[in-house]
């Protein structure tokens, strides 16, 4: 009599299809009980990987959620946290990778993806600063301000700072709205020119803002508001 859990033949099927197809043969879901399986290994886990889609909306959003947030779902753990948040770390580093020493004038939806990567789906606002040297290449970038849901107080000087520190000689303001909506406001055009005046005084070009959201992006740059 074969007593081996109903799971087990269903698991070793899950990771034929994602080998034999890749992501695209398989649901969100799918995807991230496939992932699951690695953290939690005695249970069936597509209950928990069909509620966590459930619960955040979306794959993306699961892979959002802070470690605290993930911990505290039914089913998961620690690991099964920490795994996720691996993935979701890994996905930045890869995407940096696209950029890192390049021309980022050459690769303007690298920039954008990695970009979104790093804080597009945060619950609260963040502002980073990518840092270029004088081929535009990435030097390095930081995360100089988190605020609340809908706001994050940004001084300038923080900026110039930050980019003196790294030796930067171009820069590229960042910064997400967890609404998802990406357009820009009032204060958010005030902020821009308020910082590129600050930075020309000490020659460093601001190259772009980027807005990033869940439903997309907007470009500073792009859209002639830079006014450099």
């Amino acid at each position: 009599m074969d007593d081996k859990p109903h799971y087990i033949e269903h698991r070793k099927r899950l990771r034929e299809r994602f080998v034999r197809g890749g992501p695209d043969g398989l649901h969100d879901y799918e995807l991230l009980e496939l992932l699951l399986t690695y953290a939690i290994p005695r249970i069936d886990v597509k209950p928990v990987a069909k509620d966590l889609i459930k619960r955040y909306g979306g794959l993306a959003r699961v892979l959002d959620a802070s470690h605290a947030e993930l911990e505290s779902v039914p089913g998961l753990g620690g690991a099964s946290a920490t795994l996720i948040r691996l993935v979701k770390e890994l996905c930045g580093a890869y995407l940096k990778e696209g950029v890192l020493r390049r021309d980022v004038l050459s690769a303007p939806d690298a920039v954008i993806n990695f970009s979104r990567a790093k804080i597009a789906g945060l619950p609260h606002e963040a502002f980073m600063v990518i840092f270029l040297n004088t081929k535009n290449e990435l030097i390095g970038y930081e995360i100089v301000q988190e605020g609340t849901i809908d706001r994050a107080a940004i001084y300038p000087r923080r900026v110039i700072e930050a980019a003196l520190s790294k030796h930067a000689s171009g820069l590229i303001l960042v910064h997400n709205h967890p609404s998802g909506h990406p357009d820009p406001s009032a204060e958010d055009k005030v902020l821009t020119r308020t910082i590129v005046d600050a930075a020309r005084t000490m020659d460093i070009r601001v190259l772009d803002h980027l807005i990033v959201g869940s439903r997309g992006h907007f470009s500073f740059a792009e859209n002639g508001l830079m006014g450099n």
